[in-house]
């Protein structure tokens, strides 16, 4: 008889400890940052405008018009990023930077 208590006891604590586990679990993704369309948006925005400038400088020159347009228009995309999350998005890095540093960067020449 006692075994048997012993064994709901144990068992009743595994129940209580893979609760806890999915509650903590559950807490943990609801608490983690998403990415909200506005964020993609700023993502796909910057990444086209890097895409289209480093074709553009292939294809025509680094001091060409076409690249100077794209320059441009990645300056825009991460202006825009700036001004609605005060973050902008790097391509080349694959991250959110928090410093207003873009100009202080390599990445629109490379």
């Amino acid at each position: 008889m006692q075994l048997i208590n012993h064994s709901m006891d144990v068992i009743s604590v595994g129940k209580k400890v893979l609760s806890a586990a999915t509650m903590a679990a559950i807490l943990l993704i609801m608490a983690a940052p998403r990415a909200t369309a506005d964020d993609r948006d700023c993502q796909r925005r910057t990444a086209l405008a890097d895409r289209k400038l480093h074709q553009a400088i292939a294809h025509h020159g680094y001091n060409s018009r076409q690249a100077d347009h794209w320059r441009h228009e990645l300056r825009v995309a991460r202006e825009h990023c700036w001004r609605a999350h005060n973050r902008w998005w790097d391509v080349e890095g694959s991250r959110w930077h928090r410093d207003h540093d873009w100009d202080d960067r390599d990445h629109d020449h490379k």
